[in-house]
């Protein structure tokens, strides 16, 4: 199942964001349809950053020195209950207790966002993905933050799972790559 969800949950992003898009007239409106709206904003963002498996090469060549950090199994997990999950229950959570409540999927793509920009300068070129985040991800993060009413409980909450998903998937590539060095050396 890992290999087919590896070769195809790009096509999938491509294809759901189109649909999610063309349902969007029906989504109400306010504060509901921007957390709406990053679903099909972040898969976007996917298609750039993974299509042909680019940004998990580009991580592991030019971060981790050709060292495997982040892992097939990484990336679907991250992607697709990380981020689709998240945003589903942001939506849920907005719709059932208070928009507020689904601040976490925009300060996700805020977060996500800037990380892009940061690698960006760190290893002075593009990586795969920047172009949305700069476009995108961004201005709508930013945008979104500031249109969805929520309380400072709300936002700080929103906050804090962006910052431990970006945290727990800095952990679990930095632990691969330590493990994948003491591989080579013992090999």
């Amino acid at each position: 199942m890992q290999k087919w969800l590896a070769a195809h949950w790009v096509a999938g992003a491509a294809f759901m964001c189109g649909a999610l898009l063309l349902v969007l007239p029906f989504t109400g409106g306010g504060a509901e349809r921007i957390i709406y709206l990053a679903g099909p904003v972040y898969m976007l963002h996917q298609v750039e950053e993974h299509l042909g498996d680019r940004f998990r090469a580009f991580v592991n060549a030019r971060v981790f020195g050709g060292v495997e950090a982040l892992t097939v199994a990484d990336v679907l997990w991250i992607n697709l209950p990380g981020v689709w999950g998240i945003n589903l229950l942001a939506l849920y959570a907005a719709h059932w207790l208070a928009p507020g409540w689904g601040l976490a999927a925009l300060y996700l793509i805020l977060l996500n966002g800037i990380a892009h920009v940061g690698m960006a300068v760190g290893l002075k070129g593009y990586n795969p993905g920047l172009g949305t985040a700069v476009v995108l991800f961004i201005p709508f993060g930013l945008y979104g933050i500031a249109a969805v009413p929520g309380t400072l409980a709300q936002n700080l909450f929103g906050l804090a799972v962006a910052v431990l998903v970006h945290a727990a998937i800095m952990v679990a590539v930095k632990r691969n790559a330590a493990r994948g060095r003491a591989a080579a050396l013992s090999a």
